[in-house]
């Protein structure tokens, strides 16, 4: 699948829940990354349901990592220690704090960019370090979905 050639995946500081600075999209792990861009923090239920299934993707794909990234509005930024804390005290699995990336920014800059117009669900987006997005899906795991991730990945090449 071809890149979305006009929507690239934007410059954002974050910091894992273990406390260290990331700068996104050149700071992913993978070669192609499933990001996983929650709202609220309802919406926990609906990125852990991808989980399960991204990490059998991921054992069988070396060049795939996968990130949930909360955004939260900068006005929040001042408790971010506070709200941080709370969610990695929430995490005993020091993977899944390493894969949580607080993002505090204009929220409204970033879904614009990325044309995000649908707040009330999570979006999941393939990306590179580069900010190229090879796919695009919004809510809770199903297998149809997981077709259109796996069929991107097919036909992304390099890495």
């Amino acid at each position: 699948m071809a890149p979305e050639a006009a929507i690239r995946f934007p410059d954002l500081e974050a910091r894992n829940l273990n406390g260290k600075r990331v700068y996104l999209p050149s700071g992913f792990g993978g070669a192609r990354n499933v990001v996983l861009i929650a709202f609220r923090r309802w919406h926990q239920a609906m990125v852990d349901s991808w989980f399960p299934y991204l990490e059998q993707l991921m054992s069988k794909r070396q060049d795939l990592r996968a990130y949930e990234l909360p955004m939260i509005s900068t006005v929040f930024a001042l408790a971010r220690p506070f709200i941080d804390g709370g969610m990695a005290a929430a995490i005993p699995d020091p993977k899944v704090r390493e894969r949580t990336l607080t993002v505090y920014t204009d929220v409204g800059r970033v879904t614009a960019a990325l044309h995000i117009r649908n707040q009330s669900t999570i979006t999941l987006l393939l990306v590179d370090r580069e900010g190229q997005i090879y796919w695009r899906s919004e809510g809770p795991y199903s297998p149809e979905r997981a077709m259109g991730l796996e069929r991107a990945l097919g036909g992304v090449t390099g890495g």
